[in-house]
């Protein structure tokens, strides 16, 4: 996928106010027009001119835009980082002009959910609708095990007087119940904008997202692990200690076991009605031949076992 530079497809500084990208958008609108240009690559170019506009006209897509940082380049191969767009607070509903335009891979990639009223909706009129607001939050794996209050700063985006772009902090407490899952959403009443704005009264919904975790990944309730272990102790059998979030337990590892191979913790996972299982995938870690005594073993290994590891591969 590559990268969009909205800024210089609009032909506009990154600090340009808010005014100056709509004078923009309605100048290479009306060059690029498929109706009335005749300009081979019109069509291309007002396509472009249009996913542009909606993003910067939009001071919270504008905001999360900014986030991915100005050193890219057009064209470029982009993959977003993992929770790229965490802690942007935007409104329930789209208050800006409507336009139709095909979003390009890129766009759908950062905006195709979750910004511009997508996500959680409380019921009640397109009104209410407005006065809700959305945020995604990262938490840890170990504070959906244990629940607890946190604290969170979120960053709502806004257009001043000048029509600059600023952001606003915005604080609240959040408790995380004991076994949330990852695309929960949390309902925070009252909380949908900041105090003293014409659109307080609203809810503040938050979806919950987990950070990347140096052991576990999360799929619902259940926990997945990569799990070392010696190449003995994968032939042989073993007893070994395992990691979880509720602290260290005991695993007997079948002899003959194969790297891939799924040992199954019950109950082990993220807590609920029904507690996930901890699953742990066995990876064969292979002691490195570091020393002359080590490259000697392996040499005697090689002679010792008839054995060919891509026979099944007709080699």
């Amino acid at each position: 996928m590559k990268y969009q530079d909205y800024y210089a497809t609009m032909g506009v500084q990154r600090n340009a106010t808010a005014q100056e990208i709509r004078r923009a958008y309605q100048k290479l609108a009306r060059k690029y027009h498929p109706d009335v240009s005749k300009e081979a690559d019109a069509e291309a170019r007002f396509k472009a001119v249009g996913e542009a506009y909606a993003v910067l006209k939009d001071p919270e897509k504008r905001a999360a835009y900014d986030q991915l940082g100005a050193n890219w380049k057009a064209g470029q191969d982009f993959q977003a980082p993992p929770g790229w767009n965490a802690g942007f607070e935007f409104r329930g509903a789209d208050t800006g002009e409507g336009m139709q335009f095909d979003a390009s891979d890129f766009f759908d990639s950062l905006f195709g959910r979750g910004f511009g009223g997508t996500g959680a909706r409380s019921a009640g009129s397109r009104a209410a609708h407005a006065r809700d607001h959305h945020a995604r939050i990262l938490i840890d794996i170990e504070d959906a095990w244990q629940g607890g209050v946190h604290r969170y700063t979120l960053q709502l985006p806004e257009v001043d007087p000048d029509g600059r772009l600023q952001m606003k902090q915005h604080v609240v407490d959040v408790r995380i119940p004991k076994g949330v899952k990852q695309g929960q959403h949390l309902r925070l009443s009252g909380l949908g904008a900041p105090e003293g704005t014409a659109a307080s009264g609203g809810d503040l919904y938050l979806e919950v997202g987990f950070k990347p975790h140096p052991l576990y990944r999360a799929e619902g309730h259940d926990l997945y692990m990569e799990l070392p272990v010696a190449p003995w102790e994968a032939a042989l059998g073993a007893s070994i200690k395992v990691p979880t979030p509720a602290g260290a337990v005991e695993l007997k590892v079948p002899a003959g076991s194969a790297a891939g191979s799924r040992m199954r913790l019950k109950g082990r996972g993220l807590p609920g009605p029904e507690p996930g299982d901890l699953y742990a995938i066995l990876r064969i870690a292979v002691p490195p031949a570091n020393s002359a005594k080590a490259r000697e073993f392996y040499a005697r290994m090689k002679e010792e076992f008839d054995f060919n590891p891509r026979s099944h591969m007709g080699v």
